[in-house]
């Protein structure tokens, strides 16, 4: 996989933070994980429950050399989230997502979470979406 990073731009591969000084590419030849910057959300901005299943997760990609604490807070807080769910794509949702993440495919679960943060917000504001990408055709 090749990634191409500005100038100024971080990466988090496997744990580790790397900063580049000018614009490069970079090809992962092996299997790591990993997120770009632009990726990585903030604490302060894990303000939704899916938000803050997303910051859990990124942990467990981020520091996979402890990813116990980050696995029990995940098992809590997907556990909450299920017991007080009730949209059919939320819950499908989070069957995927618990998937990914006992497969240890962090990042894929990541893109997954991302995906339902509209429905979320959705519901959230008391209206519904149409047209959503993993809705059954």
């Amino acid at each position: 996989m090749k990634v191409s990073l500005r100038a100024g731009e971080r990466i988090y591969i496997n744990g580790a933070v790397l900063r580049v000084d000018r614009k490069v590419s970079v090809e992962l030849v092996n299997d790591v994980m990993f997120l770009l910057e632009g990726q990585v959300m903030q604490a302060s901005d894990a303000n939704t429950a899916m938000r803050q299943l997303y910051f859990i997760v990124q942990l467990m990609l981020m520091n996979p050399t402890d990813v116990d604490a980050a696995a029990a807070l995940y098992e809590q807080h997907h556990a909450a989230l299920l017991a007080v769910c009730e949209n059919r794509e939320m819950l499908d949702g989070l069957a995927a997502i618990d998937e990914m993440v006992g497969a240890t495919r962090y990042f894929e679960a990541l893109k997954r979470i991302r995906a339902l943060f509209p429905v979320e917000q959705a519901i959230l504001a008391g209206t519904t979406i149409t047209n959503s990408p993993f809705e059954a055709a």
